[in-house]
């Protein structure tokens, strides 16, 4: 759910003494985009969307019926599309990584907020209208609660959610507020990620023997592993393969398979994660890892279509949308206009799709630029006061 431009990078802050021999000088870094992130973001994207609109049993009030007898098939597939958002989570890891090399924490901060909020706005306003115009699918909640919601605090605030996927925005919060304070603060270097992804390792371990929810929440020591695999995958890119980084990385995904296993799935469960088998969890959140690394070590360079760059920039507002509206859009087409089962999934997927480019072009691309400038014009004036 972040940018993936890779664009003429500065060189690297001089590691301080001590820093791991395997860390070289960085060799130039590369001018060209990294369009196979691109690529597994939109496809992180689209497993997702398929969880919600044929694997998951509350959008049963949208299709009028269980999508399990909708798609039988599908479905079965269908509910393993949550593990999207590992996959989402690996990514960030390493785009944020790259993206905050050699900014300072006022400009990383600016990044972060001008990239999340203008389409997170613009999907609140959308998805709140959705809800007053079909109170039957979704209910609208209160004035006061759609204000907090704006905030982006709604989780840590008890109030109740407008757009359903915004959980992770919290969880990539508190990612950027951890790496904020403890690598972009002094200067984004080698030693200073490793270190990060090693305390935050150890603290997510120590995190789950207290068993305490304020540490939990600090902590996040089930979604940790993935960030701090996307980390180390990002330092293998930019410097090459050594022991330490493979380490971390493996490390990693034995954790964090283990959290994805547990909550995913049960075997005394009477919900539809009684459906999914652990093994196939296992696989998927492999390949989070395996298609992250891949792209690390150049494999995937191969994949430079320029079409994947448009999809990817349509990634964040189309995940923002596709939940809550797509279940308006599915009864619309389907319960409305009676359109086949699988004619309006295919719907409201492209249909989802235009808005989420409309998203992009009148709300991010002219509203964040202009955000950007306004702040750092404002952070200029403060430091000449």
């Amino acid at each position: 759910m972040t940018q993936t431009t890779l664009a003429k990078a500065p060189e690297p802050a001089p590691e301080p003494a001590g820093a791991p021999a395997p860390a070289p000088a960085a060799p130039p870094a590369k001018a060209d985009r990294l369009r196979a992130l691109d690529g597994l973001r939109i496809l992180a994207a689209l497993m997702v969307c398929t969880f919600h609109y044929a694997g998951k049993g509350q959008v049963e009030h949208a299709w009028g019926q269980s999508p399990k007898e909708l798609f039988p098939d599908l479905s079965a597939v269908a509910t393993y599309g949550s593990l999207g958002v590992q996959l989402f989570f690996v990514i960030s890891g390493f785009v944020i990584c790259m993206s905050s090399w050699g900014r300072s924490l006022g400009d990383f901060f600016r990044s972060r907020v001008t990239r999340l909020y203008p389409a997170y706005w613009a999907a609140i306003v959308l998805v709140t209208a959705a809800c007053v115009a079909l109170p039957s699918v979704i209910a609208p909640l209160r004035l006061d609660e759609v204000l907090v919601n704006l905030t982006m605090l709604q989780q840590p605030m008890g109030v109740d959610r407008v757009l359903g996927v915004c959980w992770t925005l919290w969880v990539e919060a508190r990612f950027y507020l951890l790496f904020a304070l403890f690598v972009v603060w002094k200067g984004v270097t080698y030693r200073r990620v490793v270190i990060f992804c090693c305390l935050w390792t150890v603290a997510g371990v120590f995190a789950r023997v207290a068993d305490n929810p304020l540490t939990d929440e600090l902590v996040m020591r089930d979604h940790a592993p993935f960030f701090i695999g996307g980390l180390a995958l990002y330092l293998i890119h930019r410097y090459g393969s050594d022991l330490l980084l493979w380490s971390i990385v493996g490390t990693s995904w034995l954790l964090g398979q283990r959290y994805s296993t547990t909550a995913l799935w049960d075997p005394n469960a009477t919900s539809v994660f009684q459906e999914r088998s652990p093994y196939v969890i296992l696989l998927l959140v492999t390949f989070a890892f395996g298609a992250v690394a891949a792209v690390a070590l150049g494999w995937l360079r191969w994949a430079n279509w320029r079409w994947l760059t448009f999809a990817g920039a349509l990634t964040y507002p189309f995940y923002l949308i596709h939940e809550h509206l797509g279940w308006f859009v599915i009864a619309v087409y389907h319960r409305k206009f009676g359109l086949d089962a699988r004619l309006t999934f295919v719907a409201t997927v492209v249909s989802l799709l235009v808005v989420a480019w409309l998203i992009h072009r009148l709300v991010e691309k002219p509203v964040g630029p202009r955000m950007r400038r306004l702040m750092k014009q404002q952070a200029e004036r403060l430091r000449t006061a």
